[in-house]
């Protein structure tokens, strides 16, 4: 993948720079379900602030 192709993935959410679930499961050629599987697995091996979820509220 081209680094601009990258580039355009990178959106920032209140003031946080993040690659969403999808393209980040693209970039590494796997299921966004088996991605996210692997770092709830291993989130030792990841930073605190890796992933988190975006959740919406129905009031």
């Amino acid at each position: 993948m081209e680094i601009e192709v990258i580039k355009n993935k990178i959106f920032e959410i209140r003031g946080l720079k993040v690659i969403l679930d999808f393209d980040l499961a693209l970039l590494y050629n796997v299921e966004t379900k088996r991605l996210k599987e692997a770092v709830r697995r291993n989130a030792n091996r990841f930073p605190e602030d890796f992933m988190f979820e975006i959740r919406n509220r129905v009031q």
